[in-house]
This record gives structure tokens, sequence and C-alpha cells, in this order.
């Protein structure tokens, strides 16, 4: 048995080094975002079943009035913090990385089994954490889950301005159709939900005056970022804009359905499933998002990416071979800010903390995720946040001719 024992201890260990050295010859992105995805879910399984195990730590369990979902969500941002110090020291680290050249850039693509060592132990000793400790970072959390929904509406909305820079580069009569085919389909399909919306969150014989305060604004915001993208001043196009009102319409969703269950106004306080969906769709995004911003680092003009790498303009794939993943002899500039790549995952994980955690409030069921008036003003303000900049997207260039927008 001793034997047997030995022998699959070995293979483990060479399977994990094989895997390790694979992931450092092909994208260092995909490893991180696997390791982030783990972390998802590890959090997901002590949110429903570690509230047991976390009440036999005495120096987490320090009261008896402390309830289930507590220990729930302690496990749930103990696992957070773990994330963010993992990612937040390897943003440090990589501060000022500008070529390939540079000794960190081997330290971001390899040493994978000790990663994913420090990864684990970092984890672990978050237990061990003192709970004021916990409690602090629960706070920041809201702070920076917030910074990381404002990343997400510029990753946006450079994405809708490259999708149709893209499509008019192309000067085709059939490309101008599919613009406008996809701008006028977005533009019902927006309008049909916040419609659908007004039946689900305005039920007969309710005082709704909120929710309808929310819809109508969602109506006016849609029809504004028409008017404003098709004034003959603005350099603006209707497919940005079509997009926009889509994305405006599911973030007042997503604000509406986190009601709490007891409101008369939410139609659905009676789909249990609801939040479960609203969990998976909420994390799905998240992922998303964070795989699209690493994909994407590097390639604008925005922030994202630091002087020396590629512009927007540029056609040419960010990755043309494995060589630039894994370095080569040349010093040739970096193809993604590596200092905003860690830290994108340092914010996404304050920010699926919160969602996990409904915002760290305890004042909703346990059965119930993403509940309560914290996570509804928080959608809220996003779809705003997003209004805003997507208009000032638009009349920035009108205020300050001077100034070269990209």
């Amino acid at each position: 048995m001793s034997c047997l024992a030995s022998c699959c201890a070995s293979l483990t260990c060479g399977l994990c080094t094989s895997v390790a050295s694979g992931i450092t010859k092909r994208s260092a992105r995909i490893a991180y975002c696997g390791l982030f995805g783990v972390s998802l879910i590890v959090s997901w399984i002590l949110r429903e079943v570690g509230a047991p195990l976390l009440k036999q730590f005495s120096w987490i369990n320090t009261s008896d009035d402390l309830t289930d979902q507590w220990f729930q969500i302690q496990g749930v941002l103990r696992v957070s913090m773990a994330n963010f110090l993992f990612f937040g020291t390897l943003a440090l680290i990589m501060i000022g990385v500008k070529d390939q050249n540079d000794r960190r850039d081997s330290w971001h693509h390899g040493g994978w089994i000790a990663k994913m060592i420090i990864w684990a132990l970092l984890t672990i000793l978050m237990f061990f954490v003192p709970n004021v400790v916990i409690d602090v970072y629960g706070v920041i959390s809201k702070f920076g889950a917030g910074c990381f929904l404002l990343v997400q509406v510029l990753i946006l909305l450079d994405a809708t301005h490259s999708w149709n820079d893209s499509w008019v580069a192309k000067d085709e009569q059939k490309w101008y159709i599919a613009l406008l085919a996809v701008s006028v389909a977005c533009y019902l399909g927006a309008f049909t939900f916040t419609g659908i919306l007004f039946i689900w969150f305005n039920p007969s014989g309710n005082d709704c005056g909120l929710n309808v305060f929310f819809l109508v604004t969602n109506f006016i915001l849609a029809f504004a970022f028409a008017i404003i993208a098709l004034h003959p001043k603005v350099n603006g196009s209707l497919l940005p804009a079509s997009v926009i009102s889509v994305y405006c319409a599911y973030v007042c969703y997503t604000g509406l359905s986190s009601e709490p269950r007891d409101y008369a106004c939410n139609g659905l306080h009676k789909s249990t499933a609801v939040s479960t969906s609203t969990l998976v769709l909420g994390m799905l995004t998240t992922v998303l998002s964070v795989l699209y911003s690493a994909v994407r680092a590097g390639s604008s003009t925005t922030f994202l990416s630091p002087p020396s790498s590629p512009r927007a303009g540029d056609k040419k794939p960010l990755l043309k071979s494995e060589d630039v993943e894994s370095g080569g002899a040349e010093a040739r500039p970096v193809s993604y800010s590596y200092f905003f790549f860690h830290i994108i995952f340092a914010l996404a994980s304050m920010y699926s903390a919160m969602l996990l955690s409904g915002w760290t409030s305890d004042s909703e069921s346990t059965d119930l995720i993403d509940v309560g008036w914290t996570s509804v003003w928080v959608r809220i303000c996003t779809e705003w946040i997003t209004a805003g900049l997507y208009i000032w997207s638009l009349v920035a260039p009108i205020i300050f001719p001077d100034r070269e927008f990209y």
C-alpha cells in the first residue's frame, strides 16, 4: 500500500509539473483565469456547506449569537482576501515591466508550482486571521467591487467603439447594413425587455414609484443615447448607443431583481430560483469580464496599456507565436500591462466576494444570494455611471476640441 501511495504521489507531482510547464509555454493569462475560477468554486462551496466547519474554529466562533449566514460570509471573505493578497502582491512586483528581457517577465509567466503552493497557503492562513481584520476587508471590498464595476464599464465602452470602428473601416455596404440591423435589433431588445420589467416590477394594486422611476429613467437614457450619437456635431454611431442601451436594461433588471423578496413591488418575490440564476449569470459575467480584460489589456490606447504596448489601431494579433508569451532574446515590449492585469484580478476577487455574500448583508434569508437594497443601489448607480461615461465619450471631443480623444 505504501508503495502504491508513493507511486500515486509521484504521478500526481509529475502531472502538476507537466501542466505547469505546459501553461508557461502557452498562455499565462489562461492559467491565472483558471486559478481565479478555482477560487470562485472554493468560495461557493464554503458559502453553501462551510458554516459547520467554521464553527469549530474558536477564534472565528467568538459568540453564540452568530448566525449561519455570518459564517458563510466569513468563508467567502477569507478566500477573497487570499486572492486579493496574491494578485495584489503580483501587481506590485510587476510595476514598471516594459520589455521581455526584464527578469520579472519570467516571473509573470513561470513558477507555477510555487504560485499554486503560495496561493493555497494564503487561503489556509486567512482562516487564522482575526475576525476584525476580515470585517475591515469586507468594508474595503465594497469600494474595490465598485472599482471593478467601473472597469467593466470602461471595457464595455472600449469594446463597443472598437466593434463599430472595425465594421466601419471595412467601408462596404453589407457591413453598413449589418451595423444598422444589429443596432435596430439591440434597441428593439432593450425596449422590449424594459417593457417586460414594467410588468414584473410594477404589479397592479401597488405603489411602486421607485421602480417606475428606475424604468422610466432607463427608457429616457436609451433615447438620449441615440439622439446624442446621431447629432451632426457628434462623431457617434448608433451601434455603441444600442449596445449600451441593452447593457443598461440588463443592469436595471439585476438591480430590481435584487430587491428584498418581501417587497411588494418585486414581482419575482415568490421565485427562489431567481436568486440562483442571478448568481450564476453574475459570476459568469465576472469571469468573462476578467477574461476579456486579460485578452484586451494592452491592445488599446486607454489606461489599460503601458506606453510601450501596441496601439488599438494596430491590427496585428497580440500573440503571434509562443515566443511572445514565453519571452525571447530580443528586448521586445510586453504585449499587455502585467500590473493592470493583476489589479483586475484583485478587484474581481472583491467583487465576487460581494456577489456571493450579498454585499456582506445578513438581513436576508440564507437561501437567497445577492439580495438587498445595497445590491439594488449598487447596480442602479452602475447603470447611471455607464450612461454618464458613454455620453461623456460622445460630447468630450466637442467640449475640448484641442485635446485628442481615442
